[in-house]
């Protein structure tokens, strides 16, 4: 089995930069797609950005091009999420997940889960 534990949520104006980190963890871990979604309250969970390590190939939503940039350290089995220039539009709990194959945006094509980390941007 797999554990993704995400860490670097809180609370920020807008403007403010966060840096996430999601740890994966467990025996015979093969995941070679990571990515990271977001969901708001009353909101369906969206794709925000995802990085396929086999190829080094990364794939961003619009809403966060030029603003977040992916990036791991496959050795430790981390990938982090560098977010600059945050919005209000931005707040939501963010999700790291990890599967196989290529990066898609549907929650539906990842296998393993982190728990969540909030993530809250003030005007």
């Amino acid at each position: 089995q797999v554990q993704l534990v995400e860490s670097g949520g809180g609370l920020v104006q807008a403007g403010d930069s966060l840096r996430l980190s999601c740890a994966a963890s467990g025996r015979a871990f093969s995941s070679s797609v990571m990515a990271w979604f977001r969901q708001a309250p009353g909101k369906e969970r969206e794709f925000v950005v995802g990085i396929n390590w086999g190829i080094g190939s990364t794939y961003y939503a619009d809403s966060v091009k030029g603003r977040f940039t992916i990036s791991g350290d496959n050795a430790k089995n981390t990938v982090y999420l560098q977010m600059n220039r945050l919005k209000p539009e931005d707040t939501a709990v963010y999700y790291c997940a990890a599967g196989g194959g290529v990066v898609v945006t549907t929650p539906l094509g990842y296998d393993y889960w982190g728990q969540g980390t909030q993530v809250t941007v003030s005007s």
